[in-house]
């Protein structure tokens, strides 16, 4: 088994120890040589500023290959456009376009009355400037907007339509989820490349919590035990074992791209891509 590409996602900080912690993720991951890094945009857009700053410093001082997250959240077409090209003019040419979150306190997304009303719009007036490569988000369980587990498949042909290059997919828990997911959306005529999102396991009930928000299914077995390595004191041996394991059978099945979502947490991250076979390429030097 060849070792997989690899990538991650990180979220600004807002706040000084965060950013400690932020760079200290970045610094720890950097030398496995990623492909891409993402940086998220917070619920209602409450991070655009954060976001910019963070995905600047990263591609400016560790010369890493940046994918700036941009949402259709309570912006117009024409402020959500000036973002992009605040991205481009620093060199910055990968954007994960997502319809995103409502704003806190709001459950239900509604566009901006000037704004993209969703993200098919958005993307398609990225790809019309010609100067962004375009990743998406898909969702292997299904959406909790989503009526049925076919919509996700059917709005992700909509988006790769549209002018996206590549889907990352939510994080899911067993790795047939994934493969029937990407199975579905072979059948929908969907080739382009589709990346599993793979969430480490540092806190199971803080995950718990993230999943239900997000539709994401949790097998009873894995449930049961993490409630077990908890009382042993096991739960971080666990995680690494069960991701790992996640990421085996994926490869196994020919899956040769994977993205994960540090939390700005770094070090679980890097021992699952040290089992994995991902080594550091280089030692950083730069530093913020």
């Amino acid at each position: 088994m060849t070792s997989p590409r690899i990538s991650f996602e990180f979220f600004p900080p807002k706040t000084l120890d965060a950013s400690f912690r932020l760079w200290e993720t970045v610094q720890t991951l950097a030398p496995l040589a990623p492909g891409f890094v993402s940086v998220t945009y917070g619920a209602g857009g409450t991070t655009r500023k954060l976001t910019h700053e963070a995905v600047e410093t990263i591609h400016k001082h560790y010369g890493l290959n940046v994918a700036a997250h941009l949402t259709c959240v309570d912006a117009t077409r024409e402020e959500t456009l000036e973002i992009a090209e605040s991205y481009a003019a620093v060199g910055v040419t990968e954007i994960v376009a997502l319809r995103g979150d409502p704003p806190q306190g709001q459950t239900h997304f509604t566009p901006h009355p000037e704004g993209f009303a969703n993200s098919c719009e958005l993307i398609s007036a990225l790809a019309d400037t010609g100067k962004f490569k375009l990743r998406v988000g898909a969702y292997p369980d299904p959406h909790p907007e989503a009526a049925d587990a076919q919509a996700d498949v059917d709005w992700l042909k909509r988006k790769i339509d549209a002018g996206a290059h590549s889907a990352i997919t939510q994080f899911f828990f067993e790795a047939e989820t994934f493969l029937r997911f990407r199975d579905r959306c072979a059948a929908a005529g969907i080739h382009a490349p589709i990346i599993p999102g793979i969430l480490p396991i540092e806190n199971w009930t803080g995950v718990k919590k993230f999943a239900a928000r997000c539709g994401t299914s949790i097998p009873a077995d894995l449930d049961a035990a993490f409630t077990a390595a908890k009382r042993d004191g096991r739960e971080e041996l666990l995680a690494t074992a069960h991701c790992t394991e996640l990421c085996t059978d994926l490869l196994a099945e020919g899956v040769e791209d994977l993205h994960f979502y540090t939390l700005n947490k770094p070090h679980l991250t890097r021992d699952i891509c040290h089992a994995l076979g991902v080594m550091p390429a280089s030692t950083l030097e730069n530093v913020a």
